[in-house]
C-alpha cells in the first residue's frame, strides 16, 4: 500500500509542537550523529512561531504524526528547513508524500522556488530530493561552522522567472 493512500497531510497545530519537536528530534538522530554532533537543546526553537504562522507540515497516519516538514518563507521561495519521518516509518515513502504535498501547495500559491539544504555524504536524501525535481545549485561548509562536512544546496523550480 503506498504512503499517500493512508496518509493524511495538514497544516500543524500549536497542540502539536512537543510531537513534531519530538519527532525531529528522533528523525535527525542517525543524521547528526554521520556529522559528529547532537540535535542541540535549542534547534528547534523558532518552531513555535512557525506553527504559529502556518508554516509546519504534518503527516499523520491514524492520527499519529508520522512525519514533518519545517518550512521558512524566503525571498525567493520557501525553504525546506527540516524533513523528519518517524525513525520505526523511514524509507517507507513519507518523505516523499510530504514533498509532493508542499510542492503542490507552493505550486497553488505562486511560489517561484522550493530550496533545501542537506550534508553532500547523505547521498540517499540527495537522490530523494533529485527524484523530486531539486538540482543541486551550490555546494559549501555550513554557515554555522558547527561541522566541516560540506553541504549540497538545492532548489526546485517551480515557476520560470
Amino acid at each position: 500500500m503506498s504512503a499517500e493512500a493512508v496518509l493524511a497531510f495538514a497544516v500543524a497545530t500549536p497542540a502539536q509542537l512537543a510531537a513534531v519537536d519530538a519527532l525531529m528530534r528522533s528523525a535527525f538522530a542517525a543524521y547528526m550523529e554521520r556529522l559528529g554532533r547532537e540535535v542541540a537543546p535549542e534547534a528547534y526553537g523558532w518552531f513555535g512561531e512557525a506553527i504559529a504562522q502556518g508554516d509546519i507540515y504534518v503527516a499523520l497516519d491514524d492520527g499519529e504524526i508520522v512525519g514533518a516538514i519545517a518550512t521558512r518563507r524566503r525571498e525567493s521561495g520557501i525553504e525546506l528547513a527540516n524533513i523528519g519521518v518517524a525513525p520505526a516509518r523511514q524509507k517507507s515513502g513519507i518523505a516523499s508524500f510530504m514533498i509532493v504535498k508542499v510542492v503542490q501547495l507552493a505550486q497553488a500559491r505562486g511560489v517561484r522556488t522550493l530550496s533545501l539544504t542537506t550534508a553532500e555524504m547523505m547521498e540517499d536524501r540527495v537522490r530523494l530530493y533529485r527524484r523530486h525535481g531539486f538540482e543541486i545549485v551550490r555546494r559549501g561548509l555550513p554557515d554555522h561552522g558547527k561541522d566541516a562536512h560540506m553541504r549540497v544546496h538545492m532548489e526546485r523550480v517551480l515557476i520560470a522567472r
